[in-house]
Formats: C-alpha cells, sequence, structure tokens
C-alpha cells in the first residue's frame, strides 16, 4: 500500500475521487459538493487555519487505485470540559473494508498528532465548527443532511477495531409536518401569551442586520459557554445570514422577544442536499439555475432544524412551547410545503434538548458517533462531560 500526503491539484482531486468511488453505491449516498469539502481545507476560507494546522493524506493499493483516504489536525480552540490532554482530530476517513488499511491510516494519523504535542485524538471531526462534517454515521443509513458525513456501516468495526471508543452519540429527530403538537404545548403557549411583553416574529430577509443582532445576543447567552467561550458577533451573524439569504425561507425561522429583546431562536432551513443530490458534487452556472428552477417550483418537501435555544433566564418558562406554537402556524398552514421535519443532531450529553425534541413528538432519525482514541493506553477512559 502506498500513502501519499495531499500536496497539489492531483492529489486535492483524487482526496476528492476516493469518498465518491467507496460511496457511490451505498443506498442513500448524496455526494456532496466539491466546494463544500475544499473549503475545509482552503486556508483563505477556514478560519480554524488561525490557530491550527493539517494534513491529508490518500491511499492506493498496489495497483495504483485509490483504497482510503484521511486528514488529520490540530485545532488550538477545540477542546472539552474535563481533557485531561491535548487532543487533536482526525476527519474525512474512507477506507475500503480491510482492517490493515485503516490501521495505516489511522496510525499514520496519531504520529503526526504525536509530533504535535496531542494525547489523544477525536474522529471522525471537522476542522471547524460541530454543524459540518462531525461523527461516524452509526445508524440511520439513508439520504445525508447538507453536509452530514455518510459511510457504509463497516466503517463502525474500523474504527472501534482499531480502539477508538464512544466519546458521544449524536441523534437527530426526525417527525411529519403535519404532525400535532401534544395539547400541553398549547397549554403553555396560552399562559404566555396571555403576557403583552412576549412576541414571536419570523425572521424577514428584508431586516437582516436586526435579526443578525437578535441571533448573536441569544447566541452568546445561551451557547457560548457550551463552545468553549467563543462567542458570535453581529457582523459574523450577519455574513452568515447574508450566505444563507437564498435558501432561507422566513415562515420557518422564528424569534421570541420580551419586552423588545431577544431570548430566543428557532432556526430552521430547508435541507439543502435535496437540491445538491442532483449536481453530481458540481454548483457552477448550469447547476445554480437548476437550483433556482426547483427553489422556486417548491421542489424541496424537508426542512430541517439547525438551531433551538433560550437564554437562561427563560428557560423552563415555556416560551420554548410559545415559540413552536406561533410556527407551527405557519408551517403547518396551507402557506407551507413542507412534508418532513429533521432537526440537527444533538449531543447525547445534552439531555434537556434531547427532551424538548420528544416532547415534540419527533423520533430518533439517525445516530453519529464522535470516537476518542487516547495514545496513552492505560489512562482511564472518561466519555464526554454531560452539559446543562
Amino acid at each position: 500500500m502506498q500513502l501519499i500526503i495531499v500536496n497539489d491539484e492531483l492529489t486535492a482531486r483524487q482526496f476528492l475521487d476516493v469518498h465518491v468511488i467507496l460511496n457511490k453505491n451505498v443506498p442513500g449516498w448524496i455526494r456532496p459538493l466539491d466546494k463544500d469539502i475544499n473549503t475545509v481545507f482552503d486556508a483563505g476560507q477556514n478560519k480554524a487555519f488561525r490557530h491550527g494546522e493539517l494534513i491529508r493524506w490518500i491511499l492506493k493499493d498496489e495497483q495504483g487505485k485509490l483504497i482510503g483516504r484521511i486528514a488529520a489536525f490540530v485545532n488550538k480552540k477545540y477542546k472539552t470540559k474535563g481533557d485531561e490532554c491535548l487532543v487533536g482530530g482526525v476527519g474525512f476517513f474512507d477506507c475500503i473494508d480491510n482492517q490493515e488499511a485503516a490501521n495505516l491510516l489511522f496510525d499514520t494519523s496519531k504520529h503526526w498528532l504525536q509530533e504535535r504535542g496531542m494525547g489523544a485524538m477525536d474522529g471522525p471531526i471537522n476542522f471547524g465548527e460541530r454543524n459540518n462534517w462531525w461523527g461516524l454515521l452509526t445508524e440511520g443509513y439513508h439520504e445525508p443532511l447538507y453536509c452530514m458525513n455518510f459511510n457504509p456501516p463497516y466503517y463502525i468495526r474500523l474504527f472501534e477495531q482499531y480502539g477508538f471508543q464512544l466519546f458521544f452519540n449524536q441523534i437527530c429527530y426526525g417527525m411529519k409536518v403535519s404532525d400535532q403538537l401534544q395539547p400541553k404545548f398549547f397549554e403553555r403557549h396560552a399562559a404566555i401569551e396571555a403576557d403583552p411583553a412576549y412576541k414571536a416574529v419570523h425572521i424577514k430577509k428584508s431586516e437582516l442586520p436586526r435579526f443578525a443582532e437578535a441571533f448573536s445576543i441569544v447566541y452568546n447567552k445561551a451557547w457560548a459557554q457550551h463552545a468553549g467561550g467563543k462567542e458570535m458577533g453581529k457582523t459574523q451573524v450577519l455574513a452568515l445570514f447574508k450566505q444563507m439569504k437564498p435558501l432561507l425561507d422566513e415562515k420557518i425561522a422564528w424569534f421570541v422577544y420580551y419586552n423588545d429583546e431577544p431570548i430566543a431562536i428557532w432556526l430552521n432551513l430547508p435541507d439543502l442536499n435535496q437540491y445538491i443530490k442532483h449536481m453530481d458534487g458540481k454548483f457552477g452556472w448550469w447547476q445554480k439555475l437548476k437550483f433556482l428552477w426547483m427553489k422556486q417550483t417548491g421542489y424541496c418537501k424537508k426542512m430541517v432544524g439547525i438551531i433551538f435555544g433560550i437564554v437562561p433566564e427563560f428557560q423552563g418558562k415555556g416560551v420554548d412551547a410559545f415559540m413552536i406554537v406561533e410556527g407551527a402556524k405557519l408551517i403547518q398552514s396551507g402557506m407551507s410545503h413542507y412534508t418532513d421535519y429533521e432537526m440537527q443532531w444533538i449531543g447525547d450529553f445534552n439531555p434537556r434538548m434531547m427532551n424538548v425534541a420528544e416532547s415534540l413528538g419527533a423520533a430518533p432519525s439517525r445516530q453519529l458517533t464522535t470516537y476518542r482514541y487516547l495514545f496513552d493506553r492505560n489512562i482511564p477512559y472518561k466519555r464526554h462531560p454531560l452539559v446543562g
């Protein structure tokens, strides 16, 4: 077997090709856009390069056939509460069903990370934010959501036989848009609705700066503590909103205010993969025209829950029910063309959010798993700590 560092256009192209070759016949697979993968490895587009570094390899057999790939990375911002050593990452793993080949990819990554002072590696994870390319698919082998990992079932064996251990599971929840909410939602909604200080509104594309500011306020109060203290400013959020604008559907993105102060967010988007599965990895002018046509004709019937949260001081007061019922009035009406709803993954270390999903009547739709491998096999192993 021949391990080759990705360091030019040819090997970068082959890095993309490995995934296609090994997954194209797996039922449910959707080819990711090439640009979405390439962006991760572009120092000009991925801010993680400011505090980290990475390397990629492709693996060929004796006949020169592509049989595997992996990326390894160090990110100084990547920390989990309770870590007793520095933790690196591996991701974008693909391999034939051969443990020797997988071990070569894992061993090479481990040695590279050890040279940089790491004491463990998590994988498969992303070099950047957790909302993309995070976790190994371990249950629910059907069409993935946008920028979600997809792999054959045997990858589980390759990871676990090498010695990776479960760090946390990532659960997605799904339901039909037409499913009726439980009576308790309407009871709690009525209690909040009776107070005129509360107001629920959906996003408006014409007022993105206002909603970007509201998003940053809620995010920094509700999530920054779970993201290593990493806050999001209005400018950063506005840039994200502008990127999402072509996909944004005003009726499915909601905010709650109390005395005109933002206190909650429920952000949903159409599932972009419903369009991408027709693009064969490309997004040139022809694919953009195809996307616009499908968008105008209401082709996408699936919406995805991206983020849901309430600032701490308003948690447990029924704000979640108020926001959901207000949103459902539009989402479940004739004004909406969606039939299916799936929530982006919730870590099993966050039972509070899992309860919110289950209280909606949603059921687990798929599971991804983040594994950890301690380089010193004598150190006691610990799972991801609970939050909330």
